[in-house]
């Protein structure tokens, strides 16, 4: 569970509601037709722009990239040089039945032990990559749009309550209802934009590029491992993805001694 994005948004929301509920009553704030044109017509709006997979996936992206954290990368390190000892001890037929944090690491390693040869373990693996990528660039970009839409439809929502609001003067008692529409779609218009699909479509880009980087540390290390590279070296290798103050600690594993 990613906790740091789940706490950012509630706390976001408890401060406003707290806002709303130490002020005047909270029932002012809550408008049915207000809500009904941003949050309804915004979804409806970004469907427009979206195929039905596309749409729905999105939401499917968002909730995986809050239940799901990655590794780090020196953990992640860690796993294959232990994979790397692994095949060279007993060979890829040691790693049969192994279990691994990562369902694509998973596959690259039961490529391995199937017999695949690097060439093809690396085509099927970046394709996969590539696939999740452009999943993630999608929803990313659905609530990209929402983002934008929300406020939009705030907008069209209080021109809809200002001309309520003008067509009937004469009646007092229509004016604040009018304007209560007016202004509270602009409100759920930006806390919809500025407290969910921004840092939603945000934090779907910074796991792209997180996943996208993982995914390719799995590959280099799995090709590796079937040309029979040295674990050590395979340490080598995958210490490039490690920041530069970082690489020169020893990763944690079993020594492996030099052969050949």
């Amino acid at each position: 569970m990613d906790f740091a994005t789940l706490i950012g948004l509630v706390g976001a929301i408890l401060l406003i509601s707290a806002a709303v509920i130490l002020g005047v009553s909270p029932d002012v704030f809550i408008n049915p037709p207000s809500l009904l044109i941003v949050i309804a017509g915004s979804l409806f709006v970004v469907l427009a722009k979206f195929s039905f997979a596309q749409f729905f996936g999105a939401f499917g992206a968002a909730a995986r990239a809050f239940k799901f954290k990655l590794p780090g990368t020196r953990a992640a390190i860690e796993e294959l040089v232990d994979v790397a000892q692994v095949s060279r001890r007993e060979g890829v037929l040691g790693l049969d039945g192994k279990t691994f944090g990562s369902p694509f690491l998973e596959k690259g390693v039961q490529m391995l032990v199937d017999g695949q040869d690097g060439d093809t373990i690396k085509q099927v693996l970046n394709k996969e990559r590539l696939m999740t990528l452009e999943h993630n660039r999608s929803g990313a970009k659905v609530f990209t749009a929402l983002a934008d839409v929300g406020p939009a439809m705030g907008m069209i929502g209080t021109l809809i309550g200002l001309v309520q609001m003008l067509s009937n003067m004469e009646d007092p008692k229509s004016i604040g209802p009018a304007m209560a529409v007016a202004l509270l779609t602009t409100l759920y218009g930006a806390i919809l934009a500025t407290m969910i699909a921004n840092p939603i479509a945000d934090k779907l880009s910074l796991r792209m590029t997180e996943e996208a980087r993982m995914q390719s540390l799995y590959i280099d290390a799995l090709v590796a491992i079937q040309a029979g590279t040295n674990p050590r070296v395979v340490e080598q290798l995958l210490s490039s993805y490690l920041p530069p103050k970082e690489r020169n600690k020893d990763i944690e594993g079993e020594p492996e001694t030099a052969v050949g």
